[in-house]
């Protein structure tokens, strides 16, 4: 595939990307180089290749799911200005 230098321009204002005038043919080269390497690789066959989450064999580990701290939630309300049914009562904001 081949860029134009419109193509890059276009590509530039989508990417919110001030590219300045003696740069724009630089980049036009190099996203060509780009495109040409996705052109190479889509010519490879993939059929036989399972696809991966992630590069390397390796599991996630889990931390044990256990309670680490205390409810405090009776601690806390008791200080706070309004509080029904454990929940906090705050200024009504939108009419």
């Amino acid at each position: 595939m081949t860029l134009e230098r419109e193509d890059v321009e276009k590509i530039a204002h989508l990417a919110r990307l001030a590219v300045a005038e003696e740069q724009l043919e630089t980049l036009r080269g190099e996203l060509a180089g780009i495109l040409r390497l996705v052109e190479q690789m889509d010519e490879l066959d993939t059929g036989d290749i399972l696809p991966m989450a992630h590069p390397l064999e390796m599991t996630q580990r889990l931390r044990p799911d256990l309670v680490t701290e205390e409810n405090h939630r009776e601690e806390y309300q008791a200080v706070a200005p309004l509080v029904e049914n454990g929940l906090y009562l705050v200024p009504r904001v939108i009419e």
